[in-house]
């Protein structure tokens, strides 16, 4: 417990930083999520509208002081990165042979 008034102010700003430093981390983890996602649905689109929006907040959380600078950065290459990793789509494979089915050769 805080004994001072200067100590009681401190414990008072500590609580409202880390209030909103929870809710700025937040934020970011859904940004990024929903980024994430729309990059895995295939839409260019979308998943550019979504990488702008996370790029931006990572940004302004690492301004802030709540992210530190190359953690944000990190974050923004790795997400930038997988923007541009070219879509593949994915290939059919062939049924197996059925054993019983195939005709046996001698």
């Amino acid at each position: 417990m805080a004994n001072t008034h200067s100590a009681e102010k401190r414990n008072r700003q500590a609580t409202k930083r880390n209030a909103r430093n929870t809710a700025v981390k937040s934020a970011v983890k859904t940004a990024i999520k929903k980024a994430r996602e729309a990059m895995a649905s295939g839409d260019k689109t979308k998943a550019n509208a979504a990488l702008v929006a996370a790029t931006s907040l990572i940004s302004k959380a690492a301004s802030r002081g709540v992210l530190h600078s190359r953690n944000a950065s990190r974050h923004v290459s790795r997400l930038t990165l997988q923007a541009n990793k070219p879509v593949v789509a994915p290939v059919a494979k062939a049924p197996k042979a059925d054993k019983a089915a195939a005709p046996a050769a001698k």
